[in-house]
């Protein structure tokens, strides 16, 4: 049983292992096993990685299962103490893993980590995917040190350290195996998008914390499996938060919460029809629609201990950023 599994996660993505996994192999320390889990692939992904690393192992799925089911089901098949999600399309530097895995076997209290995430197209630059780590505000909208909707910073080390943060990006995130298996894993329903947010949440409901250690850094391409505008992307977006927001939040606190996010969902509709985006006017009504199905069939059940975390941020970060003008992160939160 190798110390450390990092587990890259792969759908018809052979570009990004003929640029990245040689890197990945260089720059990762000798602790950690790196493992292809391909969720059926039809681009000649599982061929390529049988001739040119034959060494690396292969987790063949029969389908894809997506971001979660794919997970989950590689994950139940590996023995490690740490399990590192690594995103095809992530760029990583010299023993990058090394600070993430002391980090949590440091810190008793401490179930998942993640990196300083730059671009790859910008190494002075934040990633949208993660930044610096991720946070929420009072109606459920995910932001980030370092990114708030779609304005991102430049990195000038004012985030530098190790912090604590709600959530931890799934494009690079450090985990203790014991924790995701009793945990369950990824919430499947999710299937791709804010499934962290979820994890790491629940993470929080059990008493652990989640931080972001800079001295480990890599740098994402971003868009690799999903492009940054697709209306499957939107949709999964709309929908999981509002699933993410019913499963942890109390009863009554999520009850004026959704009003509020009807309320705003509606007008962010009306914004894209007023750009001509009819693909986004209708996927907010569908992604409302499939979440109240969803509650109505019972496919979505609250976790029963629920706690509201410190790390959740008062604010109204879409009227801050659209009405006010406030772009940044230390913006939002002053």
């Amino acid at each position: 049983m190798s110390t450390t599994a990092v587990v890259i996660l792969n759908w018809n993505g052979i570009h990004f292992l003929k640029e990245f996994l040689p890197i990945a192999i260089q720059n990762t320390s000798s602790n950690s096993e790196i493992i292809i889990a391909d969720n059926a692939s039809s681009d000649g992904s599982i061929e390529f990685l049988r001739t040119n690393y034959p060494l690396v192992r292969l987790i063949c799925l029969d389908q894809n299962y997506g971001f979660t089911g794919g997970y989950n089901r590689s994950l139940a098949q590996i023995e490690a103490q740490y399990y590192i999600l690594l995103n095809s399309d992530v760029e990583v530097t010299p023993n990058w893993d090394l600070p993430l895995i002391e980090t949590l076997k440091n810190n008793a209290d401490v179930g998942a980590v993640m990196p300083k995430m730059l671009s790859y197209y910008n190494h002075h630059e934040f990633e949208y995917a993660g930044a610096a780590g991720g946070f929420i505000d009072k109606f459920g909208y995910p932001f980030c040190r370092g990114r708030v909707f779609h304005t991102l910073e430049k990195d000038n080390g004012q985030y530098d350290g190790i912090h604590e943060i709600f959530w931890a990006t799934g494009a690079c995130m450090a985990v203790k195996a014991d924790l995701y298996n009793q945990l369950g894993g990824l919430d499947d329903i999710l299937f791709a998008h804010m499934e962290e947010i979820d994890f790491c949440w629940r993470l929080h409901h059990k008493g652990y914390k989640v931080l972001m250690n800079s001295n480990s850094v890599v740098f994402h391409l971003g868009g690799g499996t999903l492009p940054k505008y697709s209306p499957v992307k939107s949709y999964l977006n709309f929908r999981n938060n509002l699933i993410v927001l019913y499963k942890n939040l109390p009863k009554k606190l999520h009850t004026k919460i959704y009003l509020m996010r009807v309320l705003l969902d509606i007008i962010a509709a009306f914004y894209f029809l007023a750009y001509f985006n009819f693909s986004g006017f209708y996927i907010v009504f569908k992604a409302h629609a499939v979440f109240l199905s969803y509650l109505i069939n019972g496919k979505i059940r609250r976790i029963k201990e629920v706690t509201l975390n410190p790390s959740l941020i008062d604010r109204n970060t879409v009227f801050l950023y659209f009405i006010k003008g406030k772009k940044n992160f230390l913006d939002i939160i002053s």
